[in-house]
């Protein structure tokens, strides 16, 4: 464990103990590969007392990425599905993003280190002033490079595998109308995430670490 991990740790363990503020709303980005499993054999409907029966053949159908951002105090996620994880996919869904919080004066952005995960994609995607703007309604502070643990927008991806995408999803428009069902169910309960591991825990659980930065 480095000192550049430390810092990157206990900054977005920072943000993390900070109170709801609607000006300023902490959300927490990642986004995660997907294959499209098709059946080659139709399966067998489920029937009473009969669970859904597949056959062991598929067919790939190649992948598609899921992009999600979650703002936990609020309750609130916005996911889509995309053909590519490129520059301009993260681009265009930023934007998508800062639409959705058009009284925010700084959107804070936890996301890891992935090279695309950066203002610079904008323009990519964007005329320049327009690119620049996009970029200013942004603050971005980074999980530590192996730390992306940290980003709470893994337990929301790690939800949606359990929950929508643990069984074969054919084709990117299925997978499209399967994770916006998944997206609002979750938002209409509000579900969220109880953050217990503050900069406290670290100090105490992690002390050897800080110690041996020091000597």
């Amino acid at each position: 464990m480095t000192s550049d991990f430390i810092w990157h740790m206990e900054d977005v363990l920072d943000l993390y103990e900070q109170p709801y503020d609607p000006k300023r709303p902490i959300i927490c980005f990642d986004e995660r590969p997907c294959q499209l499993i098709g059946d080659a054999i139709i399966p067998i409907p489920m029937k009473p007392g009969s669970p859904k029966k597949e056959h062991y053949e598929y067919i790939r159908n190649g992948t598609c990425c899921i992009f999600l951002a979650f703002e936990p105090l609020a309750g609130k996620r916005l996911v889509c599905v995309k053909d590519h994880r490129t520059m301009v996919d993260y681009a265009n869904f930023m934007k998508l993003l800062a639409l959705n919080y058009p009284d925010a004066e700084s959107i804070v952005l936890v996301q890891d280190n992935l090279n695309t995960h950066t203002a610079g994609s904008f323009y990519d995607a964007l005329p320049p002033d327009e690119a620049f703007q996009l970029a200013r309604r942004f603050e971005y502070h980074y999980t530590p490079k192996k730390g992306s643990w940290l980003n709470m927008a893994e337990i929301e991806l790690s939800a949606l595998s359990k929950q929508c995408l643990d069984r074969r999803i054919g084709n990117i428009k299925t997978m499209a109308d399967e994770v916006n069902a998944w997206q609002q169910e979750r938002n209409e309960i509000k579900a969220s995430v109880k953050w217990r591991f503050n900069k406290d825990n670290a100090r105490i659980k992690l002390q050897r670490r800080y110690l041996n930065l020091q000597n």
